[in-house]
């Protein structure tokens, strides 16, 4: 049984992690949730699935939830204390890290420090504190198992080729909403638009830059470390259907690519299962229905994000983190 923490349970990545603890009860055993703010939600997770500790960032909402839940026996913490605290003391042995922002690399540190494997959604832990991240994980012999899409496709190509040399990785972009609109179009953009993402049903936040491939850029710079990888080695291909999640090449010029559903279930339960491919609450795939695989290049000079995530990448130093806060602010 493997006992987990999920961080940031409320949203997107949290709730779907939670949705692979549903299906698989034997497996695991969610040992603790944190959220933001997000009482009511949290207090029915936690009282479906029962954990020792429940940790809320904001103290108010913390407050409320203590009073919610005085007729079971969890154990209620508050602000960021409180959710390094739960990462401490809860005896877990994964920690799924779906908070957003770098908001995240606090808890990230804490769990390396404390010898427990990560299941990595927070790709601005890797942007702006890569440099501290990898190193420390590899010191306490800790996994970082890529969530996002692209990365766990990249992971899962890699798996069993230790000893092959890497040409370059290809990661996929869907394009968004927006990568066939003329410039007088996008004078059109609205925030209901730019949440209508074609192919992927994800937070807010996340949604909102993979329609201006932002969202793509912090990726290449997730990938550069999770991978070992020169910027010059990662390239985006756009790919509409979002059926080829990334894909890698040798440099005998085969390449592997991996495939499937568009549902973060799947590479949230492979880092949560890891080595494993177990049943999924994601649907099958009918290849018989899969008509075309559209390929093309990022529109660049439209989506000025992706390049300037490279220059910072390439630019080293603060440059990531400020193209991170530039984001986020």
């Amino acid at each position: 049984m493997r006992k987990v923490l999920v961080l940031g349970s409320t949203g997107s990545i949290g709730t779907q992690a939670l949705d692979v603890i549903r299906l698989h009860p034997d497996m695991f055993e969610a040992v603790g949730v944190a959220c933001g703010s997000s009482v009511d939600a949290v207090e029915k997770q936690v009282r479906e699935f029962k954990p020792t500790y429940a940790a809320v960032y904001d103290e108010t909402a913390a407050s409320d939830l203590k009073v919610r839940l005085a007729d079971t026996d969890v154990v209620v913490l508050s602000g960021m204390d409180g959710i390094l605290e739960m990462i401490r003391i809860s005896g877990a042995d994964l920690v799924v890290n779906g908070i957003v922002g770098m908001i995240g690399i606090r808890p990230m540190l804490v769990a390396i420090e404390e010898g427990i494997d990560v299941a990595l959604a927070n790709k601005e832990t890797c942007v702006t504190a890569g440099h501290i991240i990898i190193p420390m994980a590899k010191a306490k012999g800790v996994q970082i198992l890529p969530v996002d899409s692209e990365h766990s496709a990249i992971f899962q190509c890699l798996q069993g080729k230790a000893d092959s040399r890497i040409s370059r990785l290809i990661l996929t972009a869907s394009g968004g909403p927006f990568y066939e609109w003329s410039e007088d179009q996008l004078n059109e953009v609205t925030v209901e638009k730019a949440l209508a993402h074609p192919n992927w049903l994800m937070g807010p936040k996340v949604t909102i830059d993979s329609a201006s491939m932002v969202n793509k850029g912090l990726e290449v710079m997730e990938a550069a470390w999770l991978f070992d990888m020169s910027p010059d080695n990662i390239e985006v291909l756009i790919q509409r259907e979002s059926t080829i999640h990334s894909a890698v090449e040798y440099e005998d010029s085969s390449i592997i690519a991996q495939m499937g559903p568009s549902d973060m279930r799947i590479p949230i339960q492979y880092a949560m299962t890891y080595p494993n491919h177990m049943a999924s609450p994601a649907p099958k795939m009918d290849l018989t229905k899969l008509m075309q695989l559209r390929f093309g290049q990022p529109r660049n000079d439209v989506f000025r994000g992706l390049p300037l995530a490279y220059d910072a990448l390439r630019s080293g130093g603060s440059m990531p983190t400020v193209y991170n806060a530039s984001n986020e602010w």
